[in-house]
């Protein structure tokens, strides 16, 4: 009995351990992306070879480990998974680029707080998660979205007076230099925001599409491969000379083996396993951790500051989160309590005509018995 609790509360905490796991890799790319861009590389060729990467490590164990568990392929499978490596491995990562480019690592990792919202209000749009005022879940699930938006804004556009002071680079000269970084800033800005629409989106699709196709890894070979095809027709188009093709041994190369390995081979999959268990919402939700780990590693790494804002914000993005949570695992205890109810209703009445064949049996004997005696 007791060895069944533990194998029980294993499972119940597997997802919230693998989605917090997903996020010290997501920080750690952030880091090491903003290294790689500093030192010249392409943001187009990264997405590129990074999904080249995740392909080619994650293609082996889906072609022998999912041998026999792939579904067929459709028209409308194939066209979701054509979608799918378009909006994250394309639009997502280079918004995503170009936007850290212009800003902060802290920044990008910040914007990424406007995810769940937007998620959570998409997978309304498609009946993904319900909504019920009488519900006091569905209340908190709100609430908690709501209160981690202000947090991120505040982290985005109020610094404050430093907490933590990193060591200072050479301080820029010049106004023309500051007015150029201050439109950069809001023109990065407005792409980090413009990807969190195409992250959300690609949570929506795969939730969707992992129903119809429930093979996580060939699915995720399937988005890196489309990605890497796609990225490399737009890499193309906006670099058509081949320098920035090449990246050598050095941070380009890391970033690329990195990102591609952990946070789209790894992360796609495992993100798929756990939506599918509890949905797009939940797997989105755990965004802002990842926010608060590269505040810090930035802090350290890249000798960014950490200001009171966002301290601030953390605070509020923490309280939003945990609240989101909270709602999700009453949801989920309802699930589990919901199904349990219908199986004990579907075994009842096997279990009342037992007792009724076994009753009249009884009184057959008696009967018997009682003929026997007169």
């Amino acid at each position: 009995m007791e060895e069944k609790s533990m194998m029980k509360l294993m499972n119940a905490v597997k997802p919230y351990l693998a989605m917090v796991s997903l996020q010290f890799g997501y920080a750690g790319m952030y880091v090491i992306t903003k290294v790689a861009l500093k030192h010249g590389m392409n943001h187009y060729v990264l997405a590129v070879y990074r999904h080249l990467v995740a392909t080619l490590v994650i293609a082996p164990f889906a072609f022998f480990l999912e041998r026999d568990a792939r579904p067929k392929m459709t028209l409308a499978i194939f066209l979701r998974i054509i979608a799918l490596g378009f909006l994250e491995p394309v639009i997502d990562q280079n918004l995503y680029y170009q936007g850290m480019k212009y800003t902060s690592a802290t920044l990008a990792s910040a914007t990424a707080n406007a995810v769940p919202a937007i998620t959570f209000v998409l997978a309304l749009i498609f009946r993904i998660e319900s909504f019920n005022l009488k519900k006091i879940q569905s209340i908190a699930k709100v609430v908690g979205t709501v209160i981690m938006i202000p947090g991120a804004i505040i982290m985005t556009i109020y610094q404050g007076p430093a907490i933590f002071r990193g060591e200072k680079h050479h301080a820029d000269s010049g106004h023309s230099h500051v007015d150029k970084m201050q439109t950069h800033w809001v023109v990065g800005t407005v792409m980090l925001l413009a990807r969190c629409w195409g992250w959300a989106g690609f949570s929506i699709l795969q939730s969707v599409t992992l129903k119809q196709y429930p093979a996580e890894l060939s699915l995720t070979t399937l988005i890196c491969l489309t990605g890497t095809l796609g990225g490399a027709v737009v890499s193309f188009v906006a670099e058509p000379h081949l320098h920035p093709w090449k990246i050598g041994f050095g941070s380009g190369l890391l970033a690329a083996v990195y990102s591609g390995v952990v946070c789209s081979g790894i992360a796609y999959y495992i993100q798929g396993v756990v939506m599918k268990k509890r949905g797009p919402v939940f797997t989105t939700a755990f965004s802002p951790l990842g926010m608060i780990i590269t505040a810090v590693i930035s802090s350290i790494t890249l000798s960014e500051s950490i200001g009171l804002g966002s301290v601030i914000g953390t605070l509020l993005i923490i309280s939003g989160l945990y609240t989101v949570l909270w709602g999700k695992s009453k949801d989920q205890t309802e699930s589990t309590a919901a199904i349990d109810q219908r199986s004990i209703a579907q075994e009842l009445p096997v279990t009342n005509t037992a007792s009724s064949i076994t009753s009249v049996m009884i009184d057959n004997d008696y009967v018997k018995k009682d003929v026997a005696e007169s």
